[in-house]
């Protein structure tokens, strides 16, 4: 049978990117209605970044089982009823009436829109020729990066236009619409539509059990550091762009918010740019660790200078481009944790390392809002608090902690070589 044409392929692959792309808008959404969520559920930064991280928690939990899952369903019905939960999680957020009903709303999403990232890889495995598969896992980076854009500048326009409940109902209407979109037009596999697969037939010799194959991949030293190294980095791009740098830029610089999320998207899209490149640079040197250590140090250099550094505006805001793309290097790691284990494992050590970036914003955006109640000094404004520049150093110093502590770690890992582990 011939492969199924490119349109065709790509319409399939992109209904299971959407919801990936919803998944990012919805992680980073909260960072432009800090003010609003803060005022509308009487609550301090503490609660506030607790209520952020709700998404996290269900995420990093979802990990591991979404591949195991995937195997069973299919990418079909695991994108469909991942998209209608998230709907559903959606719109609980937009109708809470109070936190702990908001909470569930986010926690409901974040389990829901876990399930997009394997299963967009596992369609592009059955519909895409080896040579193309490349291009889709990096295009599916980059529907992250559009949604984390999208819930910067477009998003608070919208909300000061119609409120944050509003356009959250719409968003859970548009989340439901691509449920039914995806149930009526994707299909796992080309032959499903009478065209040839690219898969390749099944795996080979047996399934390794669950536990059993997690206790392997956890005896690796490498794979340890390489899922606990990103909490820094990754944590501090997700705490940054993702929750406290729009009301930093505001209060403490005098931004208004259309300016202040137009910034911290800048971070975003450079973290997104240098995630790819590093990883294919890192290739073409046939070595992983050198150029994890030079990112990670640049990256370090970069948080030190914008927390500690007396800097004007625009130097914060060149600061933030090299900044996120050096905190790109997670994608190094990706393929280095795969390279430390065998390949029989490959797939349980992707779902752990996968956790590492995500804890960070879990551990981190919570820790954050902490730091900046115990620094708070009364002022609010429109039933929200003001935290001053000194709260919001004690904030940032704490992420640049665990950052150093990452820098530390990566120090122990070994030299795959770009070489896979048999």
């Amino acid at each position: 049978m011939r492969a199924p044409p490119l349109a065709l392929a790509w319409s399939v692959w992109g209904l299971g990117a959407l919801l990936y792309l919803i998944g990012f808008y919805q992680r980073v959404a909260p960072a432009v209605i800090t003010d609003q969520l803060m005022a509308e559920f009487s609550i301090g930064g503490a609660a506030l970044g607790n209520l952020s991280a709700f998404y996290f928690y269900s995420y990093v939990a979802m990990q591991i089982p979404t591949g195991i899952i995937a195997d069973r369903w299919g990418p079909r019905r695991l994108l469909a009823a991942g998209a209608a939960v998230a709907a559903l999680g959606t719109a609980l957020f937009a109708t809470a009436a109070d936190i702990a009903w908001a909470s569930a709303g986010r926690l409901l999403i974040g389990a829901s829109v876990a399930v997009a990232f394997v299963s967009m890889l596992k369609l592009a495995s059955h519909w895409f020729a080896p040579r193309q598969y490349a291009l889709a896992s990096g295009m599916a980076l980059l529907m992250g990066v559009v949604g984390g854009v999208i819930a910067g500048l477009p998003l608070r326009l919208l909300v000061e236009a119609f409120g944050w409940r509003t356009v959250m109902g719409v968003s859970a209407v548009a989340t439901a619409a691509l449920a039914v979109a995806i149930w009526l037009w994707v299909r796992d596999d080309p032959v499903q539509r009478g065209y040839g697969s690219h898969a390749h037939g099944g795996g080979h010799g047996e399934h390794m059990p669950i536990l059993q194959g997690l206790a392997q991949v956890l005896s690796y030293r490498n794979l340890w550091l390489l899922t606990l190294v990103p909490i820094g980095y990754s944590g501090a791009v997700l705490t940054f762009a993702g929750l406290w740098g729009v009301p930093w830029l505001r209060q403490v610089h005098g931004l208004d918010p259309k300016s202040a999320a137009a910034i911290t998207s800048t971070l975003l899209v450079s973290w997104a740019v240098g995630g790819p490149l590093l990883g294919a640079w890192s290739e073409r040197m046939g070595r992983r660790k050198p150029l994890y250590v030079i990112a990670a140090a640049v990256a370090l250099l970069g948080w030190a200078a914008i927390i500690f550094l007396p800097l004007p505006l625009w130097a914060i805001v060149v600061l933030l481009v090299p900044t996120g793309f050096a905190s790109g290097n997670l994608i190094i790691g990706f393929a280095w944790a795969k390279e430390s284990v065998p390949l029989r494992v490959i797939g349980t050590a992707s779902g752990v390392c996968n956790m590492g970036p995500l804890l960070g914003g879990m551990l981190l955006q919570p820790g954050m809002g902490w730091m900046l109640d115990r620094h708070w000094n009364g002022a609010m404004a429109g039933g929200a608090r003001l935290y001053d520049a000194a709260a919001y150093q004690a904030g940032f110093a704490l992420i640049f902690g665990v950052v150093c502590l990452s820098m530390v770690l990566i120090l122990f890992a070994r030299e795959s070589h770009c070489r896979q582990m048999q």
